[in-house]
């Protein structure tokens, strides 16, 4: 970017923060005096304090106005309490700012990291402590503060957040630094990280991440971070980086969390800080194709059962390092770039195919490009598990809305099989180079798995991030049912149309109810047999909020195996024939959902799909040379067939074609005379 260029602010997505500009602006002022890592750790710190002082000054405001209550705003377990970090005075953000100006404002930077470390012991010796030294310029570091005193930080969507990795990611990629891109090492996008969470569902044991990074797979689900801040009995978090400067970032973001970690610094191949670790759950993005990880020197690890890994690229040994470190019955969800479905060059083909014999593969998935903020790798995820025998392993999942579902129960027996899901066609571009996964897209994904599985309560049980505020356990929701009551008496216009057309199985033979209750919400109308929504809406869903809500109401329908079919009042009422072919359409659409039972969850059942997902034998997978890519198994998407023979179409369609093309010739002709006649023709 050129001194005088412009930063364009973005609107926040997974792949931009939204403060883009603001981090380019503090850039351009330092460009000249500072080195661009040296920069980096001076604007991660102060981000570090913001963050932190941001989310414990919203604290200390709530406590002040509970002060006649009894509550004091200086007590410490006030904030231990709700999971927020203390600070003391001289490290809060308002008073390090009042000081910005003043040519101390180095040392007072260090003084508050260091009473931070100081409160807070799980942080000793992690906190930058330099901003003090002659080399770094005080008018320059008074100005970042300034400008980061713009950034809100802190809150509770910022907390869901790896804000400080994914800052640490960005300069990375943006000053071109060879730390972290030369290594393969990449921020795993949160949207990543929880296709992996909802698929595994780790929410209660050990999880281990080797490559932790910066945290994110621990941090970057707001799901994760509600269900285990605090709760320190139901799960206990291992990890290991080898960087220093992410390492730091991982105590960091975990302490401000109040997540109590095991976060071991050195080389995990090398120096395995937890040997003898055997974790229930393994989520983790490791460096992608690592040729520099010193392979020679492991030849007779004892991780390597199903092969040695090649010594020019690390993948097989860091899929066998997880197959090492898993419990009995433990799961590993993780990402390696494609290359590892399919290679065999230097005997990988030979690993891959040794663990496939040991049937340790338990999924599959292929994702789109353009996911990651700093490479464009093609990625996929890889799920391993230990015991696909489906007996019940007690204690590692929270009871199911029934009370009944211990991990385990329910599952089937899936031993010789592999789900392969092809997702390379979802996702939405968010900018020009950077593609998220919808709330729909992992709703999808992950209930395939789950259906697929076995779960007992796939949805209900394991709510998607984003819609777990709308589910409160059991299907007991009190005031919803006189509510459904209430809006049957009271039904619009178009909802008294439209539900004289549906009525007593009028409508091809479907048996339809009004305002019906399901999960949180009560809907227009409800088929049972095809899991079938239909919402007539108003003017008022055209508006923002109400869309946003909306959008919110459909996720969760979705993520329990529902079609959602949204009709404008005004679109059914003017054109009713269109509408009613529009539901006769949606009623039956492809998935691999069927139908689920009444009451407590789902008890969704699979079924393949092509183009879209298949379960494969180990025979299918020996007859494609143990190849692991999707598309080898799930095939096309099926067209549907209009009825129409072939000939007849091709006929049809040719003689269509011959009236366009002499039609378009006399409007050539026509055009040609129009400019002869106005001095322009030949």
């Amino acid at each position: 970017m050129a001194k005088n260029g412009k930063a364009t602010s973005k609107p926040e997505t997974g792949a931009n923060l939204g403060f883009e500009a603001k981090l380019w602006q503090m850039a351009d002022g330092l460009r000249n005096n500072m080195d661009a890592a040296e920069y980096k750790h001076v604007v991660l710190g102060l981000i570090f304090l913001k963050y932190i002082s941001d989310a414990f000054e919203a604290k200390h405001a709530e406590l002040e106005t509970q002060r006649k209550k009894g509550a004091d705003p200086e007590d410490p377990d006030e904030y231990k309490a709700a999971s927020i970090f203390w600070v003391p005075k001289e490290a809060r953000w308002s008073y390090l700012k009042a000081k910005a100006p003043q040519p101390t404002i180095g040392t007072l930077v260090d003084d508050a990291m260091a009473a931070i470390e100081r409160d807070n012991p799980s942080l000793k010796t992690v906190l930058p402590k330099d901003f003090g030294r002659v080399g770094l310029d005080k008018i320059r570091l008074g100005q970042i503060i300034n400008l980061v005193s713009d950034i809100a930080l802190g809150h509770t969507a910022d907390r869901a957040k790896d804000t400080l990795g994914r800052v640490y990611e960005y300069f990375l990629s943006r000053f071109a630094s060879a730390e972290g891109k030369s290594g393969g090492q990449f921020y795993t996008p949160s949207r990543v990280v929880r296709v992996l969470v909802e698929m595994l569902a780790p929410y209660k044991g050990r999880v281990y991440d080797p490559c932790c990074g910066s945290g994110g797979m621990f941090v970057s689900s707001e799901k994760f971070i509600e269900a285990h801040s605090g709760k320190l009995g139901d799960i206990s978090i291992y990890g290991q980086e080898s960087n220093y400067t992410t390492w730091r970032l991982a105590k960091m973001n975990l302490a401000i969390r109040g997540i109590d970690a095991q976060i071991g610094h050195g080389d995990t191949f090398h120096n395995d800080a937890h040997p003898d670790l055997k974790a229930d759950y393994v989520l983790a993005n490791p460096p992608f194709n690592d040729s520099d990880w010193r392979g020679e020197l492991l030849k007779d690890d004892k991780r390597w059962v199903y092969g040695v890994p090649p010594a020019g690229n690390a993948n097989y040994a860091w899929v066998q390092h997880f197959i090492h470190h898993l419990a009995p019955t433990g799961l590993a969800g993780f990402v390696l770039a494609n290359g590892s479905m399919s290679s065999n060059q230097s005997g990988e083909g030979e690993i891959r195919k040794a663990i496939i014999e040991a049937d340790l593969v338990d999924c599959m998935v292929a994702l789109p490009g353009q996911l990651f903020y700093s490479t464009q790798i093609p990625v996929c995820l890889w799920f391993i598990c230990r015991d696909k025998s489906g007996k019940p392993s007690p204690g590692l999942r929270p009871p199911s809305p029934s009370g009944r579902g211990t991990r385990g129960e329910g599952y089937r027996d899936r031993r010789g099989e592999v789900l392969f899901i092809d997702a390379r066609r979802m996702g939405t571009l968010v900018d020009r180079v950077h593609r998220e996964l919808t709330d729909d897209d992992l709703a999808r994904i992950a209930g395939t798995y789950h259906a697929w599985r076995g779960d007992p309560h796939p949805a209900s049980g394991h709510p998607l991030p984003g819609v777990e505020g709308h589910y409160r356990g059991g299907f007991d929701f009190s005031g919803l049912v006189e509510t459904a009551r209430k809006l049957r008496k009271k039904q619009t216009p178009a909802e008294d149309v439209m539900w004289e057309l549906l009525r007593d199985r009028r409508f091809i033979s479907l048996k339809f109810r009004r305002q019906h209750q399901i999960g949180d919400y009560v809907v227009d109308f409800f088929c049972d047999k095809h899991k079938l929504v239909i919402e007539l809406d108003g003017v008022v869903h055209s508006e923002p909020q109400q869309a946003k809500k909306d959008k919110t109401r459909d996720t969760y329908l979705r993520s329990m195996g529902m079609t959602v079919l949204r009709l404008s009042n005004e679109d059914f009422m003017a054109n009713t024939e269109r509408a009613l072919q529009q539901i006769a359409s949606a009623y039956n659409p492809p998935s691999p959902l069927g139908r689920g039972m009444r009451g407590e969850g789902l008890g969704l059942r699979y079924v393949d799909i092509p183009g879209f997902c298949r379960s494969a034998t180990l025979d299918d997978i020996r007859n494609h040379g143990h190849v692991l890519t999707p598309g080898r198994y799930v095939g096309t998407e099926e067209t549907e067939d209009d009825g129409e023979p072939f000939e007849e179409k091709m006929k049809r369609l040719s003689e269509t074609l011959r009236s366009q093309i002499e039609e378009a010739k006399k409007l050539d002709a026509a055009i040609a005379a129009n400019l002869k006649e106005l001095g322009y023709g030949g």
